[in-house]
């Protein structure tokens, strides 16, 4: 069965707070979860400064959620984002920065096709 790491939904209205956890991929969300790596709280938190700015406040066990990711679990799109952010894996690419890539890929394509098709007249002529 599939593992993952995703986020499970805790708190009360308009005031969400969410455990990180990994469990498998077809049981419900809030459902017991195989272990929890930590936590994230999006809603702005402010400092002891009161001229800091409010940050979101995420905990996690890193070398628990590096062995998760070793064994074959598989991020959320949510969870991956708050890995990227903590440094465990690499951000994911923009949908539009893929289609350029495929787009650049595509002509390069194009233009060896095309040169490959004008040695081929060169030598028959």
């Amino acid at each position: 069965m599939v593992v993952r790491i995703r986020l499970a939904r805790f708190g009360r209205a308009y005031q969400p707070f969410y455990n990180i956890v990994v469990a498998h991929a077809r049981t419900a969300r809030n459902s017991k979860p195989l272990e929890v790596l930590g936590t994230y709280n999006p809603v702005p938190q402010r400092s002891a400064d009161p001229a800091a700015r409010p940050f979101k406040d995420i905990k996690l066990d890193i070398s628990r959620a590096k062995y998760w990711i070793g064994v074959g679990a598989q991020p959320s799109e949510p969870a991956w984002r708050l890995l990227s952010m903590v440094g465990i894996v690499s951000p994911r690419k923009k949908a539009a920065e893929r289609a350029r890539e495929a787009d650049a890929r595509l002509r390069q394509l194009v233009a060896e096709k095309a040169e490959e098709i004008k040695g081929r007249e060169a030598e028959a002529a």
